[in-house]
């Protein structure tokens, strides 16, 4: 394919139309990605995400001009994917997150792409893989990927990401809403970003103790009689080490804190080489899009196959309170519905 080989070499026009049909899901955009999906694999997946209003594009922002721009090493190529809500009225979308990138325009080794997530939960819309795979295979080294900003129920990203920047912002909320979220779950770095703000201290202690809680330290054990201490942390354990979350605080607005930031990004980066773990989450990452790429074919040739008049019928005695879901769903693909 033509279009493919333009991707390939660096075609920015051939890669926005392709994105286009991989957004709207086109035979010929899945077929472009099977045969671009041998040339994926080399680019550092980084995720960003957390609560409406924490300054994730500011962010984003920030760190895709110190990748361009570093003060040592080579500039590298950088691609955005901004996620932006859909309505559940009009099914429409802002994609405003290119407004406040603005810095970043004419820039020949920066790509911005904002989609819809089009109804999907999670954080992610539907095709957001397929749009990074396109990037990998376009040769970008960094894309940054910015979530909805669904809240407790982003978790998407931890799937899909190598690794995932949690920002939390003073000010939003009580302690307890960060540990509601589920960071300590998804989060490989936690951003305190707007750290000129009041509270910024009150924050990282709650970030800071909620960390502790995870990862007591120290330990303290006996062993033969005597008292022994392991350090806090990052201890060595006999296979590997621990990685813990550093707290990073940013003013992203200013640019204040990325450099920082930044190193504790490459920092991750060479911890999951060191250990393995960027083969195991890649594996995982892969396994997580296989399973769900089954389980959407399967649903796809079922209701080709089904008869809708069995449907509605299953359907409404469902709703009629006289069968479950879960039976319904038993006659139904048994095949012993009315």
């Amino acid at each position: 394919m033509k279009q493919v080989e333009a991707v390939l070499q660096g075609d920015r026009l051939a890669l926005s139309r392709l994105l286009s049909q991989i957004e709207n899901d086109t035979p010929a955009g899945r077929q472009a990605l099977d045969r671009l999906f041998p040339h994926t694999g080399q680019a550092h997946l980084i995720g960003v995400t957390g609560a409406p209003g924490t300054g994730k594009s500011s962010l984003v922002n920030q760190l895709a001009r110190h990748y361009r721009h570093p003060e040592e090493g080579v500039p590298k190529k950088v691609a955005v994917v901004a996620v932006d809500p859909s309505s559940p009225f009009t099914g429409g979308a802002v994609l405003g997150d290119r407004i406040r990138m603005r810095d970043l325009s004419g820039d020949p080794g920066v790509f911005i792409r904002s989609m819809a997530s089009r109804g999907s939960l999670g954080g992610l819309a539907k095709t957001t893989a397929g749009m990074v795979q396109a990037f990998d295979a376009a040769g970008f080294e960094i894309i940054l990927i910015e979530t909805v900003g669904a809240g407790q129920a982003e978790v998407d990203i931890a799937r899909l990401a190598h690794t995932t920047l949690v920002v939390e912002a003073p000010g939003l909320g009580d302690d307890i809403q960060a540990i509601k979220a589920g960071i300590l779950e998804i989060a490989d770095i936690l951003v305190v970003n707007k750290a000129d703000r009041p509270g910024v201290e009150s924050t990282v202690r709650a970030l800071r103790n909620m960390l502790r809680l995870a990862h007591p330290a120290p330990r303290v054990f006996r062993h033969h009689g005597q008292i022994e201490v392991l350090p806090a942390a990052v201890e060595e354990t006999a296979r590997e080490p621990v990685w813990i979350p550093p707290i990073r605080k940013t003013i992203a607005t200013e640019g204040s804190g990325i450099p920082e930031l930044a190193a504790a990004i490459a920092r991750h980066r060479q911890h999951l080489e060191k250990t393995g773990d960027l083969q195991r989450r890649e594996r995982a990452r892969l396994q997580s899009e296989l399973d769900y790429r089954i389980q959407e074919t399967l649903v796809a040739h079922w209701r080709q196959s089904a008869s809708q008049e069995k449907y509605e019928a299953v359907l409404a005695q469902v709703v009629a309170r006289k069968l479950s879901p879960a039976e319904a769903v038993a006659q139904l693909v048994n095949g012993s519905a009315p």
